[in-house]
């Protein structure tokens, strides 16, 4: 049987200024949700509402894959679970990325570099269409942050390398080992 593979990705309510740092991730609530599970072949979509059940997807799954979930998304959602997410099966590209190189590198900066597209928005313009109430707009800038999280995994076990852009925006090669 194939693994199950859960890309991941969410947005918050409120900034790291709004909950008295980056010390109280876990005060920030989720917004939306996203998963693409190769199990069931599609994207899902999580409101707050229904964040038990996404937790329950990301337990299910045989590899939780994300950018920076262990650092931040997982810490989100320890603000509505006791259970420790971190000892999910996770292969969190930003901390592979960082132990590689040395410093963090954007998944925007891997997306332009590795395949020639950007992000569509970033966090804090997520939030602020939180407080509009323009949570499609959020579930579909999520979904995309899934779609490029996928397709670097993907890109980065097919050739066993990734791109970037370094601080001069000069394009580099990082080898990856997943």
């Amino acid at each position: 049987m194939a693994k199950n593979i859960v890309y991941f990705d969410l947005e918050t309510q409120k900034s790291a200024d709004e909950v008295g740092g980056w010390g109280n991730i876990s005060q920030m609530s989720l917004s939306v949700g996203v998963t693409y599970s190769t199990a069931a072949g599609g994207y899902k979509i999580y409101g707050e509402k229904q964040v038990n059940e996404l937790i329950t997807e990301l337990q299910r799954a045989d590899l939780v894959v994300g950018f920076n979930n262990l650092r931040f998304d997982y810490e989100v959602l320890h603000g509505y679970t006791a259970f420790d997410l971190t000892q999910l099966p996770t292969l969190d590209m930003l901390v592979e990325l960082q132990k590689e190189l040395g410093h963090r590198v954007s998944l925007d900066s891997i997306a332009t570099a590795t395949f020639g597209v950007e992000k569509t928005a970033e966090g804090l313009q997520a939030i602020q269409w939180f407080k509009e109430g323009k949570l499609a707009e959020i579930a579909e800038y999520c979904c995309y942050d899934v779609k490029i999280t996928k397709l670097v995994h993907e890109y980065g076990v097919a050739h066993r390398q990734l791109q970037y852009a370094n601080k001069f925006g000069k394009k580099m090669t990082v080898p990856v080992k997943w």
